[in-house]
């Protein structure tokens, strides 16, 4: 059962503006970069179900979260069918996240009231995950749908839309101007964020730093 009810989880999303994204099939790296995200100041972690045998390691990820980083909100991404979703929220992921729209997934997150962030890649996409209960629609992959460009656009007609661009999100100053100007919600960012030469480098300094300067450009871009 997730730690955190569905409204906290999207008010931490909205409130933070950042999910850093990671996938590592060794344990104790992933705890190093949980923590490494912790320090940078994020409050929430997505974890993808990537690798082989990914599920495992979310299990233990997330209790040693609950005791070691009571306040991170750990949940699941890459996720594309019900019975997946069901196995990571039976382990307590908070929210899930999906490269793609699957109303089976939408469905069995609303009836455990955990988020769901399925990637949606036109207006249409966006209309329909609404339309089945989800509250902030990842925009996938998001440099190739269109950018900064995009979400303008559908926010001008759709302005209730709450959006988070995955996938092109680059971890440069005017990367995050760009996109919080244009109207998102929170950015998620994966590679560009927790480096794999940092993590291959044992250096989690420079991830934690990383993050803590995302954050800083987030909300100096939220301020202009």
């Amino acid at each position: 059962m997730a730690k955190f009810d569905r409204l906290t989880v999207l008010n931490t999303m909205i409130d933070t503006g950042l999910v850093p994204v990671f996938y590592h099939g060794d344990l104790e790296v992933a705890k190093k970069i949980a923590s490494a995200c912790a320090a940078g100041g994020a409050k929430i972690l997505e974890f993808t179900n990537r690798g082989d045998r990914a599920w495992n390691i979310f299990t233990q990820l997330i209790q040693w979260v609950e005791q070691t980083h009571p306040a991170l909100i750990l949940g699941v991404g890459s996720v594309i069918d019900a019975p997946t979703a069901g196995m990571y929220i039976g382990s307590g992921a908070n929210f899930v996240v999906g490269p793609l729209l699957n109303p089976e997934v939408a469905r069995l997150c609303n009836r455990r009231k955990v988020a769901y962030s399925p990637g949606c890649g036109s207006v249409s996409e966006i209309s329909e995950a609404e339309e089945l209960g989800v509250e902030i629609v990842k925009i996938f992959p998001g440099g190739q749908v269109g950018g900064p460009a995009f979400v303008k656009a559908v926010r001008g007609p759709m302005p209730w839309t709450w959006l988070m661009p995955t996938g092109g999100v680059d971890a440069t100053k005017e990367g995050v101007a760009a996109w919080i100007t244009a109207g998102v919600s929170c950015l998620g960012m994966g590679s560009k964020l927790i480096r794999k030469d940092l993590v291959a480098a044992g250096d989690y300094a420079g991830v934690e730093q990383n993050v803590r300067q995302v954050l800083a450009w987030i909300q100096e871009a939220r301020g202009a």
